[in-house]
């Protein structure tokens, strides 16, 4: 099996994106495109999960209602005693100071001062006592309000309820979907190259494939033909094979996009990044770097074949210097070119690759 480094850029990309929106739930394209697919579903049931819990709140403050009106009862009848039993005492008291009967006026007087005292003490401990009564049992009251309200309110406006409920999630759904549809063009680019990633690497492990490859160069490299200062280079795939490097844009385009002028021609931007790297690997540094058997004729050439690989239709008109195939034409058209580096040659151009891939490295 081929042997497959670093993860897609488009997927890469697609997931910085997502990431910096807050969102972590997809891993894969497949997952996002289940989201797409699925997201009616994914609705209906956020609504028919919030559903559910508003009814089994409605269950719940019934029983909640009950259970504090049974309290607030139970709290009522052992206050209202603990109330009586005080006032009762007092008024045993009261009772007391009035039982002796004295004749001595100064005694009279106690008596009645005494009696005021009680009568007062009552009046006032019924008042206390009253207000402590209220204070023991407000929370109780309000917290029965309260709920008795909601449950009131959810009974007359189910749906109303619903509606308030499932709209803070149906939001970050929504919102998640308007984010992930403006990306489709990185989530239908992800598919493409996934799909070439996978159609590759049925080849042998005489092959290198290296996803997303990037350098960056110190100083410019000067194209004079296009009167181009290239001072980087990106392109999805990179293939290491026994007969050469073969470069290659993935593009899941439709026939209409085929047509749109207004997209980047991937046959100009690929012939940028070819030239670059002829440059870079037709450079005696580099082969003295690589020690490839030289042939007694002086260094070999190290081939480059520029591919663009569409998923669904390709033009009809051929191309100077590149060749756009389909998915299917792929592993032929790679095959059909014999080898000319040994495995071990092969091997060392593919680590050359990994190690300057998204560095900045000298001018060839």
């Amino acid at each position: 099996m081929c042997k497959v480094y670093n993860t897609i850029g488009s997927l890469t990309t697609l997931k910085d994106h997502l990431y910096r929106q807050n969102i972590y739930d997809f891993k894969s394209v497949k997952e996002v495109l289940e989201f797409q697919k699925l997201y009616v579903i994914h609705r209906q049931q956020v609504i028919s999960h919030h559903k559910d819990l508003i009814e089994q709140e409605k269950n719940k403050l019934q029983l909640d209602i009950q259970q504090l009106d049974t309290t607030i009862d139970s709290q009522k009848l052992q206050l209202e005693q603990e109330l009586s039993d005080e006032i009762d005492k007092l008024r045993q008291r009261f009772d007391t100071s009035t039982d002796t009967i004295s004749k001595s006026y100064i005694h009279k007087f106690a008596k009645y001062l005494q009696q005021q005292y009680y009568g007062n003490k009552i009046h006032a401990e019924e008042t206390l006592l009253n207000i402590k009564y209220q204070k023991a049992i407000q929370k109780l009251t309000d917290l029965y309000e309260r709920k008795k309200y909601r449950y009131q309110y959810i009974l007359s406006h189910f749906d109303d309820a619903v509606r308030h409920s499932y709209s803070e999630a149906l939001m970050e759904l929504e919102r998640k979907k308007a984010i992930i549809d403006g990306l489709n063009s990185f989530i239908y680019g992800a598919l493409g190259e996934h799909k070439v990633v996978k159609t590759l690497e049925s080849l042998s492990d005489d092959y290198f494939l290296i996803n997303d490859f990037s350098i960056s160069f110190s100083s410019p490299i000067y194209n004079r033909q296009e009167d181009d200062y290239i001072i980087s280079i990106q392109i999805d795939h990179v293939l290491i094979a026994p007969s050469g490097i073969f470069l290659i844009e993935t593009k899941n385009w439709s026939e209409k996009s085929l047509e749109n002028f207004s997209l980047r021609s991937p046959v100009e931007q690929i012939k940028r990044t070819s030239f670059a790297m002829f440059k870079l690997f037709n450079h005696e540094r580099i082969h003295h770097f690589l020690h490839l058997d030289a042939h007694h004729w002086g260094n070999k050439k190290i081939p480059m074949k520029n591919l663009i690989i569409l998923m669904n239709t390709k033009p009809k008109e051929e191309f100077q210097f590149v060749k756009i195939l389909t998915l299917n034409e792929l592993v032929s058209y790679v095959q059909y070119f014999k080898p000319i580096f040994t495995a071990i040659e092969t091997q060392k151009i593919a680590d050359y690759l990994l190690n300057i891939n998204n560095k900045e490295i000298p001018k060839p």
